[in-house]
């Protein structure tokens, strides 16, 4: 008696596997999970949202979201192959967000952590007014609350769709970096695949240690774009972490996995060496 192929794929519930885009091998999603989203085969960290980070990186229970009712504005009007405004309903539909950044305060070991994660899931993780606010507010409450700051980008780049408001995030994000600067607070900042464009041109790369996930892909331009500008064939692995990490670009390339140990042992010297000289100097007065 043949077999009814129809009825035997129906038996295997939908959302129970996942293909990785690598080396094509069946991965049962639960595997995957506990792998953190890391192909167990051959290494691939897919993308992982924002929402899936906050356990990676914070103790439990101890992650609260602040300006998440922030949401972006139609300022433009605009309209390429979809409407903006029906670009964003998309999005929050697909996504559960109402912008493409969460930030918030946490612990990451013993230490306050106030952070911003980017999620690609939303339009690129584009930076509009919203996702520039969002890190600018992660910047202030760190200032405020005297804290460390972490910064988790996975983004296309600036939003198109806000035009010049877009771009005056980069502006806006570094000159709230350089007032966290002066203060002398430590800024960490995590690269995930893909960062690119005028996230990679502004906050993203202004960490006082830049880290990178393996074979993430940093940049201002894509690859494509500047071997049609200049012509030449560029080199094997251009654009990815360890080329950058070779280069002097990022300061480390850390699993995901070991991203959390990695960061509270850097908060570990940081905040150690920010109490010696606040000894140092209280002693000179």
């Amino acid at each position: 008696m043949p077999v009814d192929e129809s009825a035997e794929k129906k038996r295997v519930p939908e959302g129970l596997w996942t293909k990785c885009p690598k080396c094509e091998q069946i991965i049962f999603n639960k595997e995957l999970g506990d792998n953190l989203k890391v192909c167990p085969k051959c290494g691939h960290g897919m993308r992982m949202s924002a929402r899936e980070r906050i356990p990676l990186f914070f103790e439990p229970d101890s992650f609260k979201e602040f300006a998440a009712d922030l949401q972006p504005v139609d300022i433009l009007g605009f309209v390429d192959t979809a409407p903006y405004k029906k670009r964003l309903k998309d999005n929050l539909k697909k996504t559960k967000l109402k912008e493409a950044a969460v930030a918030g305060e946490g612990l990451m070991g013993p230490y306050r952590v106030a952070c911003a994660l980017l999620d690609f899931e939303f339009m690129g993780g584009s930076m509009g007014s919203v996702v520039g606010e969002k890190v600018t507010l992660a910047i202030e409450h760190a200032l405020k609350e005297n804290i460390p700051l972490v910064v988790v980008s996975s983004s296309g780049g600036a939003r198109m769709q806000e035009g010049i408001v877009s771009l005056f995030q980069m502006a806006k994000t570094s000159a709230a970096l350089a007032r966290l600067r002066k203060a002398r607070l430590p800024f960490i900042s995590v690269l995930a695949d893909p960062t690119t464009g005028g996230v990679t041109a502004s906050f993203a790369t202004l960490g006082d240690v830049i880290i990178a996930e393996p074979k993430a892909l940093i940049a201002f331009a894509g690859p494509r774009v500047i071997e049609q500008t200049i012509r030449q064939t560029l080199p094997q692995g251009f654009q990815h972490s360890e080329f950058l990490l070779k280069h002097g670009m990022v300061d480390m390339v850390v699993e995901r996995k070991d991203l959390k140990k990695t960061i509270v042992s850097l908060l570990k010297v940081f905040m150690s060496s920010r109490s010696k000289n606040k000894s140092s100097t209280a002693k000179a007065e």
